[in-house]
């Protein structure tokens, strides 16, 4: 059963995302909250796997109160429900631990979807928002191409390589002929060698260091 958070500051939007991912039978929406500092406090009350975040709300923004649950909740995966407007947000969001973004239009199917898919150590990106993020990640890249020179091996580069295309530990694992628990050992190393905190920000930067 993976339990879910939704923190929207529309009721309306948070009663049609709990019916939409209550259809799945392994999915239970445990808590709600309408604003990022309410968010953290239900952290402390209730054990939450997936939340669902927002990005403008009043008291705390979806931005912050990412930043803090991911510092004091590593292993929440977070979700940013964004608007097209809400690019650079988005992008922000992902460099502070956020598990991915989604368009608050996208269908049942593909929020349903995300939940399994962060569960299992993906990455989840809209492709639409995508497509307006990624000329910022190149851009980045510039400036990463004049960072320290990170000393990878071929099968570490293989797997961030994959990390960045948002492959789970499963997938990854069937393609390289690895066990899971090994490419699990090798993200913990790739993770200590390149400075980055979580698996999204190792996405990120297997794209702004064009490992490939």
């Amino acid at each position: 059963m993976f339990h879910v958070m939704l923190v929207e500051d529309q009721e309306i939007v948070r009663q049609g995302l709990r019916m939409i991912l209550e259809q799945d039978n392994e999915i239970r929406v445990s808590c709600e909250a309408s604003n990022g500092l309410e968010a953290i406090e239900k952290m402390a009350a209730h054990r939450v796997d997936v939340i669902f975040m927002d990005i403008r709300m009043p008291d705390m923004n979806g931005i912050e109160a990412t930043r803090k649950i991911k510092d004091q909740w590593p292993e929440t995966a977070i979700l940013i429900l964004t608007t097209f407007n809400d690019d650079e947000y988005a992008l922000e969001a992902l460099n502070e631990g956020a598990s991915g973004f989604l368009l608050k239009t996208s269908d049942g199917k593909k929020l349903i979807e995300a939940v399994y898919s962060v569960m299992k150590g993906g990455v989840v990106l809209h492709d639409e928002v995508t497509a307006k993020v990624m000329p910022r990640l190149l851009k980045q890249s510039k400036k990463a191409a004049a960072a320290p020179h990170v000393d990878l091996t071929e099968r570490e580069r293989a797997i961030t390589k994959r990390i960045g295309q948002g492959k789970t530990n499963k997938e990854i694992a069937a393609e390289l002929y690895l066990s899971i628990g090994t490419v699990k050992n090798h993200i913990s190393v790739i993770l200590q060698k390149t400075g980055q905190r979580d698996r999204t920000q190792l996405a990120i930067y297997a794209v702004t260091h064009d490992i490939s």
